[in-house]
């Protein structure tokens, strides 16, 4: 198993840098891996859009992380570059599949891996500004200010478990 496989902290940026504000999980994980205050039980993944061989690892595995915090870019309708830090359960059924970690197999191996393997789950995300038809890199100014909140809000959540 990947060196994620020995962490008792495992945060997962997710998302697709081609595509403008959908940047913003990778764009969280790359600022996280230059924190120096990073938890040594921590470890960050850029899973980018293979998020879900990630969590499938993670779930066939005899150890798993004790946290798993997903990062990523959602459509709420709520105001550009707002960050939300939620549980799995939180997140109603009909959303969990619109987060950008695309779709239902994704959203179905987060409730697994938090119901039946007793993996405790975040979700910090995002409300997105532009989310482009066509490639186009680059986050909005209101995600890309949104970024240090989000790993500050992520090391608050690390800093609060024992």
């Amino acid at each position: 198993m990947a060196d994620y496989g020995n962490a008792d902290v495992l945060v997962v940026g997710c998302g697709n840098v081609l595509f403008g504000d959908d940047g913003f999980g990778p764009a969280v994980a790359e600022r996280l891996e230059q924190r120096r205050d990073l938890p040594s039980r921590a470890c960050v993944v850029n899973a980018g859009l293979g998020v879900r061989d990630v969590l499938f690892t993670i779930a066939v595995s005899e150890r798993r992380p004790k946290l798993i915090v997903v990062v990523d870019a959602v459509d709420e309708g709520r105001r550009p570059g707002e960050v939300m830090v939620r549980d799995v359960e939180e997140i109603p059924e009909r959303e969990i599949g619109d987060l950008s970690m695309h779709l239902l197999p994704t959203s179905h191996l987060l409730r697994e891996l938090h119901d039946a393997c007793g993996v405790a789950m975040k979700v910090v995300s995002v409300q997105t500004h532009y989310l482009p038809d066509q490639v186009s890199p680059g986050l909005s100014d209101a995600v890309k200010g949104a970024v240090p909140l989000a790993c500050e809000k992520i090391l608050d959540l690390l800093r609060s478990r024992p």
